[in-house]
């Protein structure tokens, strides 16, 4: 006779265990320390609800062979629709603890299976869409590990999705997680280094290190990103149960890291239209070499966030992962690693093999990239100094943007090496930074380029100190007069000649720069002589450095270990005086839009359509290519700018955070709103009025669009969550079944929060899923 209970062992069970027990079956193969358990297929289910006789006494007969005396047993459901990437199921179905005996089991074998008829099934599926046939349900009987701690992993951040570890525990039973409102501990981990962790000093030494490392070993061996329920008894980990993330999208990723010395600060409109996509071209151009040809649109390459420019690391993530590397290898490549971290170590893939002959073509142009670009320089430079920088007013303002596109085409060459230079000096400063770390040399006391000439060109500090020097050997009253900033007294004092010489030198090599030097909408220290004299009347020498910094020749010579340092050193003084050569040209060229943009304004304001010269520069290119070519009157050009420059100065005084999920603006709140944090569990960001649910009694308070506020939740109230905007709970964690249903449902949760439940009714709140964050307003924005 077939049996219907199986032991999970050394052989393949059936199909009819169901997933959940064959993920259990797959980590004990992999020798992962599961309890004993045994699996009631769904053969068993179909049979005995088919009407068939005997289904209940055969079982009976198994069990008591399979029971062991004054064990305690878990009985939980392993139907054939759960743990699916789109829907979890998670809570629809019952799990019994501490289930003792072979006829208590069957009882609760029974209760599982009652559970699969219910109706919240039923209404679970419709709302799924999941289109299943009728369910199957088998079920796992598990052998109870005494609870000392039990908890949930993630191999990342399921809200996220950073790669990051995700923990929390509680004290005893995992159960708590799910439907108690306990507020779990919990422990963010990545890449060596905690994020996140709680106060409580009383867990067990090593026990959370080893739920991370076994996590991270678990979703390595299955190669894929995992979700996984674990129990400590005191001395060891066990794990029961295994899942794919469920809702894990591939989500856009935006960050600032990159942006920030690019692209600094807010951007207004027609830098935005020229600059940015001069960088994302170029971007596009550089993973073209890398893996062939991507097929990425360079304008979704970078966005704007309330003005300021954030680079969609989800596209390089795409772009590496076709490659067999991880999403992350940009930042792990560029030392972006967090405080007390380690550069993690990674091996390409088997996607590499076919893409191998562009890889190679790229590595090797990057060795060879040193020689490539000093000629470049050298021609870029000619091509930029071939401009005039006195340009009309009055000139055609077609022939003023056609110049405009011309220096656009010379930008997108700089730029190209730009960021190559910048990424080859931060990886080989990584590199040497290790290097140095592990000959025991502190990187901070090492010197890579005091004192060196070639890059002190480039740098105004020195230059200025040089022109204080010959400001202090003058008279005191001709001193006192400079440092009026008056500059007409240059030119009328011979005393001044030597002086006056070598300022107007100064602005020839450096007139170019401002308080950004990407962005050409910055007045350049050309234009503002008087405020360059006073910078140099009020220089300070910079305190020097008690402590000797180390050179290169102090370190123990020969061997292979110095070899690779001074290989190191040496590629990344190179690319450092490259970087800062090709960005000095890209400011350069930046004055010359300037001067051509200047002119177009001025010629704007002379036709009466722009009340500012300036104000052009919040005008996008398109706009005024319709002017040009004659589409537009350009009657709403002074409105347009108008309107801008008030929305830039409502987001000057915006926080915005280093990363960015999803294209959604992050939500801009005032000083005055009260904030609430919690637990971010589901991504996403809403703004609307709360309604507070206690109980059943409430529920019908609950509109389309409101953000439901809760205690906690049970699968009781999923009806809930097809009407609510974002999810707020009082207690709850990661796994709680608010925070696994609002993912489903693509909302934004925050739980954990400390008095949500005081809310009242009506209240404006604005929710930020990603930071874990509630902004209480008085009232709902206008």
């Amino acid at each position: 006779m077939n049996r219907y209970i199986v032991t999970l062992g050394g052989i393949r069970p059936p199909e009819s265990v169901g997933s959940k027990a064959l993920n259990l079956y797959r980590l004990r193969r992999k020798k992962i320390n599961i309890p004993l358990t045994h699996v009631c297929t769904w053969d068993a289910f179909e049979n005995f609800y088919n009407g068939k006789e005997g289904v209940l006494d055969q079982l009976r007969r198994e069990l008591q062979d399979l029971i062991r005396p004054g064990c305690l047993y878990a009985v939980r459901s392993s139907a054939d629709v759960e743990d699916q990437p789109k829907h979890s199921y998670a809570g629809q179905f019952t799990s019994l603890l501490n289930v003792a005996g072979a006829d208590a089991v069957l009882e609760a074998i029974q209760g599982v299976w009652s559970a699969a008829q219910a109706e919240l099934v039923r209404t679970y599926q419709s709302h799924s869409a999941s289109n299943q046939p009728a369910l199957r349900m088998a079920v796992i009987i598990q052998e109870m590990v005494p609870p000392v701690y039990s908890g949930v992993s993630f191999s990342r951040n399921p809200v996220t999705a950073r790669d990051e570890v995700v923990v929390e525990a509680v004290h005893g039973d995992g159960s708590q997680l799910l439907q108690a409102g306990v507020t779990p501990l919990r422990w963010i981990w990545r890449w060596g280094a905690y994020l996140e962790k709680p106060d409580d000093e009383s867990l067990p030494g090593g026990m959370i290190d080893e739920v991370i490392a076994q996590t991270v070993k678990i979703a390595s061996v299955f190669k894929k990103d995992v979700d996984l329920e674990w129990v400590y008894d005191g001395q060891s980990v066990f794990w029961v149960q295994l899942r794919d993330i469920t809702a894990l999208h591939s989500r856009d990723i935006y960050s600032n890291r990159i942006s920030r010395e690019m692209l600094p600060g807010l951007i207004k409109p027609l830098v935005w239209s020229i600059s940015t996509p001069i960088h994302s071209r170029q971007w596009v151009k550089i993973l073209d070499e890398l893996v062939g040809k991507t097929s990425i649109d360079p304008l979704r390459l970078v966005r704007a966030f309330h003005y300021r420019a954030y680079f969609n690391m989800g596209v390089f993530g795409d772009v590496f992962e076709r490659i067999g590397m991880p999403r992350d290898s940009l930042e792990i490549m560029m030392g972006m690693v967090p405080k007390g971290g380690k550069r993690p170590k990674f091996m390409p893939g088997i996607g590499i093999v076919r893409r191998l002959p562009h890889v190679l073509r790229f590595f090797f142009k990057l060795l060879r990239l040193s020689p490539q670009a000093e000629m470049t320089y050298a021609e870029l430079v000619k091509q930029a100094y071939a401009y005039e920088l006195d340009v009309s007013p009055a000139s055609d303002p077609k022939k003023l943007m056609q110049r405009v596109i011309q220096i656009v085409e010379l930008q997108n060459r700089i730029s190209y090496y730009t960021i190559l230079c910048i990424l080859l000096m931060q990886i080989y400063n990584g590199l040497l930074r290790s290097r140095l770390k592990a000959i025991g040399v502190e990187p901070e006391r090492f010197n890579l380029t005091d004192g060196w000439e070639a890059l002190q060109r480039f740098d105004p500090n020195i230059h200025i100190a040089q022109l204080n020097a010959e400001l202090l050997k003058l008279p005191p009253e001709v001193q006192q007069e400079l440092h009026r900033g008056d500059v007409s007294v240059l030119n009328n004092r011979p005393e001044l000649r030597d002086f006056s010489r070598l300022f107007e030198k100064f602005l020839q090599q450096f007139g170019h720069l401002s308080d950004s030097t990407v962005d050409f909408t910055s007045v350049p220290w050309r234009e503002t002589p008087e405020l360059i004299l006073k910078l140099v009347c009020e220089y300070t020498p910079p305190a020097s450095s008690k402590t000797p910094k180390i050179q290169l020749d102090d370190l123990r010579k020969g061997g292979l270990g110095y070899k690779i340092l001074e290989f190191f050193y040496h590629r990344a003084r190179q690319f450092r005086l490259h970087r800062e050569r090709f960005s000095g040209l890209y400011t350069y060229s930046l004055l010359l839009l300037r001067v051509n943009i200047r002119a177009l304004g001025i010629n704007l304001v002379e036709r009466g359509l722009l009340r500012h010269w300036q104000d052009v520069f919040y005008l996008y290119l398109p706009e005024l290519w319709e002017w040009i070519e004659g589409n537009s009157d350009g009657g709403e050009l002074a409105r347009l700018a108008e309107k801008r420059q008030e929305e830039m100065r409502s987001s000057r005084d915006v926080t915005l955070p280093e990363v960015i999920y999803g294209d959604q603006n992050p939500l801009v709140h005032s000083l005055e709103s009260r904030k609430l944090c919690g637990i971010p569990t589901s991504g996403g960001y809403y703004s609307g009025p709360i309604k507070v649910i206690r109980g059943l009694s409430d529920f019908s308070k609950l509109q389309p669009g409101d953000v439901l506020v809760i205690p906690f939740s049970d699968v009781g109230w999923t009806p809930l969550f097809t009407r609510a905007g974002a999810v707020i709970a009082e207690s709850g964690g990661i796994l709680s079944h608010s925070s696994i249903v609002a993912r489903e449902y693509g909302i934004p949760a925050v739980v954990s929060v400390a008095g949500a439940m005081e809310l009242e009714d009506g209240t404006w709140v604005d929710v930020d899923g990603y930071q874990g964050e509630i902004y209480v307003k008085q009232a709902e924005p206008e």
